[in-house]
């Protein structure tokens, strides 16, 4: 498992929603999971350590599993199917039994913001979904790729990753009209590449 920050919430057009950027510790790779507008609202309140005057939903949640003297140990993103994160909230018992939980990752992630619990992805999710925060990574790729004449292929990922990379800065710029472009370009080259 990857253990991994919430690095960022950004809006996200397309859903109208929010990305929340899970940034790899110690590591080079994040990866988007979106969310929409509550649960971003959900999350931001347990960052800031906001205190609302009634229980929220997650807050009621955190009281009950203090209640009965449990905790979060862990949350993980553990599956990607279809496009769509799944993940598991790993709960400690107050006789040390664990219970493994389904859950959306937005309400995990919220969670285990409450219960400063780890918050980790799996590895096939992060090679699946995951995005290089630098092109080092994708130079020692071309630069070892370029003894095989550079294969089409690979100039074509390279490509993808420069597309995500001009993406992820343009929508934090919040230049939208160029986000949509980048994305548009972003799907034909996926299809050409058959990366779902």
């Amino acid at each position: 498992m990857i253990k991994v920050a919430l690095s960022k919430i950004i809006y996200y057009p397309p859903s109208k929603g929010y990305a929340l950027l899970l940034k790899e510790i110690g590591g080079e790779r994040q990866i988007p999971i979106i969310v929409g507008v509550f649960e971003a609202q959900s999350i931001a309140l347990a960052i800031e350590g906001v205190k609302m005057p009634r229980p929220m939903t997650h807050d009621l949640f955190v009281n009950v599993l203090q209640e009965f003297s449990a905790r979060i140990n862990s949350v993980t993103v553990s599956d990607l199917v279809d496009g769509t994160f799944y993940a598991q909230i790993e709960i400690v018992l107050s006789d040390n039994k664990t219970l493994t939980i389904d859950a959306r990752p937005s309400d995990a992630i919220a969670l285990a913001l409450r219960m400063k619990a780890t918050i980790q992805i799996s590895e096939d999710v992060m090679q699946e979904a995951g995005q290089y925060l630098t092109a080092k990574h994708h130079k020692e790729t071309r630069a070892a790729n370029e003894k095989d004449d550079a294969l089409p292929e690979i100039q074509n990922m390279d490509r993808l990753f420069e597309l995500q990379n001009n993406l992820q800065t343009a929508i934090d710029e919040e230049n939208y009209e160029m986000a949509a472009r980048l994305r548009d370009q972003i799907n034909r080259l996926q299809q050409e590449l058959n990366i779902n």
